[in-house]
């Protein structure tokens, strides 16, 4: 037997008003007074001083401002890093990344592309990266992707929706505030806390289960229960304990996989561009099947929180558009044998898998 042999985040820190330690954190990890340090910032913080007035800038560092309204590109990785070659004199010292999955993704992403020839599509799939990134930090303003300690970077490219899975995706340092999460609206925190339920929920009930992931698994997917079922937490401790689930889930899938709901939740994304989030949630919701108790209780969160998902929205597609959704789909194979074993192809039809679709 040969097991997989992952890297971790080597360094993290946690802890409300943390994300004061950056300066700190990162000054040694400059090359030269040349080699700016590049943020990644999501665009809701721009004009927002409660957080880009504690940036630590210094010498030719730069902010580069990114929307998260759309899932990540390739394209738009390969931009960001011509971007920052022709605008670095004496190379880069590090990426940050500051926001959600998006954020966090294409810095991971940009890290790699730095160092490694070609563009980012070439890297699409599992163990194709071949140097080291650059110095990488991460840091969320929302919990739920578990994009902060994963070791793929998820990226819509040319042909497909799919990770850059290597050892030196993970982020050097992360830097876990729950301070920065307050103020995402309820529907945005839904959607993000789901991903991370969800997760756990595919990784619990997989077939490539073990007691590594299990134990990660089984304390996200405690904390998800408390956080959306129970009426006793105070905003901050449910802000502290949805980002230690997001950890926790991230965690579980690092040695196990996701199932079901992420592999055709990837279909919508290629295809309708629906984010991350809300899309496992909009195929959730029809997965009963596969994972009862999972969707009963995210019936009950959703209920709970008076969240109205997005209905109809495969309505109007023609049979090609279905094709294309179903093809990425089925195209996560390591995804499917998880949540089904290794003849899942038996039961995991074309026809099956377009009626649930049809449904959304």
């Amino acid at each position: 037997m040969n097991y997989k042999n992952f890297p971790m985040v080597p360094r993290v820190i946690f802890g409300r008003g943390s994300f004061n330690q950056l300066s700190e954190i990162i000054s040694p990890k400059r090359l030269n007074v040349h080699a700016p340090f590049v943020f990644l910032v999501d665009d809701v913080f721009k004009g927002n001083a409660w957080l880009t007035s504690r940036i630590p800038l210094a010498y030719e560092d730069k902010v580069i401002y990114i929307s998260s309204n759309e899932e990540p590109k390739t394209s738009q990785v390969d931009d960001l890093v011509e971007d920052i070659i022709l605008t670095s004199r004496q190379g880069t010292s590090g990426i940050i990344g500051i926001g959600g999955g998006t954020i966090l993704d294409l810095a991971k992403a940009v890290a790699i592309m730095l160092t490694n020839e070609g563009e980012a599509k070439d890297y699409q799939g599992w163990d194709l990266v071949k140097n080291p990134a650059i110095y990488h930090v991460g840091i969320p303003t929302i919990s739920g992707t578990g994009a902060e300690v994963s070791r793929t970077t998820v990226l819509t490219g040319p042909e497909k929706k799919l990770g850059i899975n290597s050892d030196f995706t993970p982020f050097d340092q992360v830097i876990l505030d729950p301070e920065l999460t307050k103020g995402v609206d309820t529907n945005q925190w839904f959607y993000t806390g789901m991903d991370c339920f969800i997760h756990c929920v595919e990784s619990l009930n997989g077939s490539y289960l073990n007691e590594f992931s299990k134990s990660y698994g089984d304390m996200s997917f405690q904390l998800c229960k408390e956080i959306f079922l129970q009426d006793t937490l105070s905003e901050a401790e449910s802000q502290d304990k949805l980002m230690m689930a997001s950890w926790h889930g991230g965690m579980s899938i690092a040695y196990s996989q996701v199932g079901v709901a992420h592999a055709m939740s990837y279909g919508l994304s290629y295809l309708l561009g629906t984010k991350h989030g809300i899309g496992n949630c909009i195929v959730f919701d029809h997965l009963s099947e596969f994972y009862p108790e999972g969707v009963s209780l995210f019936k009950e969160m959703k209920k709970k929180h008076q969240i109205e998902l997005p209905k109809g929205i495969c309505a109007k597609l023609h049979d090609s558009e279905f094709d294309i959704m179903i093809n990425i789909a089925l195209s996560l194979e390591p995804l499917w044998e998880n949540a089904i074993g290794k003849n899942w192809k038996k039961t995991i039809t074309r026809e099956k898998l377009k009626n649930l679709y049809q449904k959304m």
